[in-house]
């Protein structure tokens, strides 16, 4: 019954924002410097995408390893988990993009700009997904085995499908992290959304506009991932039901 109330909030806050968006654009002042910044929010999204693709991967796997591994693949999920939740991003970046050349790997930046990301949500991401499997119930397992399927059969025919939708709304916000992270990748000379702002800050000192304009486009981007993950709970959560009713 809070789900439409909720629905209701994120409408009106995404119309007002979308209205403020569209109030500041009409003046010159503003017009002037939106095609340079919506250069940099392409490189904004297609870091967040691309960091999101690793981090679901990365999450999973030291998830999994964590769980069921061996006790060299334990502790080799608990090493990363640990290494990448207990640094700052910025100096995982950095060290991806400065220190990483010394051993002979030169990476762009890019690439640096979306391993680093993705891989710092992925070892917030594999506790959401290990908390999310341990919340399903042990019968299932139990259910399972008496079905004489493996544990990596069990996983991902009945325990992955029902932790999937426990573990959508915690990983809505990790994907809004991801994003509002993405300004870091401009301290690598990556040309995203913060790289360019600060740009034409620096050319024009006209610190007001820009900054304004900025700020409603990172409220933008964040309001559609919150929609489409909460679309994405609704559809799996009916695909759950009807799962469990046949």
């Amino acid at each position: 019954m809070q789900e439409k109330p909720i629905q209701h909030r994120l409408v009106i806050v995404g119309i007002l924002s979308l209205m403020a968006g569209f109030a500041v654009v009409t003046y010159s002042s503003f017009r002037e410097f939106l095609p340079e910044l919506l250069r940099g929010a392409l490189v904004t999204i297609q870091v967040t995408l691309g960091g999101a693709m690793v981090a679901v991967a990365a999450a999973l796997i030291a998830a999994v390893f964590k769980m069921y591994g061996s006790l060299f693949g334990r502790w080799l999920a608990i090493f990363y988990i640990e290494v990448f939740r207990g640094t700052s991003a910025l100096v995982q970046l950095f060290w991806m993009f400065f220190v990483l050349p010394y051993f002979g790997i030169t990476l762009e930046p890019f690439t640096v700009g979306v391993l680093a990301l993705g891989l710092n949500i992925g070892a917030y991401g594999a506790e959401v997904i290990r908390g999310a499997i341990q919340s399903i119930d042990k019968g299932q397992w139990e259910a399972a085995t008496a079905l004489n399927l493996s544990r990596m059969q069990t996983l991902r025919r009945i325990i992955l499908p029902q932790a999937f939708v426990v573990m959508i709304p915690p990983w809505g916000n990790l994907f809004i992290e991801l994003l509002k992270g993405t300004a870091l990748v401009s301290m690598i000379t990556l040309g995203d959304l913060a790289f360019k702002a600060q740009q034409l800050n620096q050319n024009t000192l006209r610190t007001v506009e820009i900054f304004s304009l900025v700020l409603i486009m990172y409220l933008c981007l964040a309001m559609i991932i919150t929609s489409l993950m909460r679309a994405l709970e609704r559809r799996a959560s009916r695909g759950l039901v009807r799962g469990r009713a046949s």
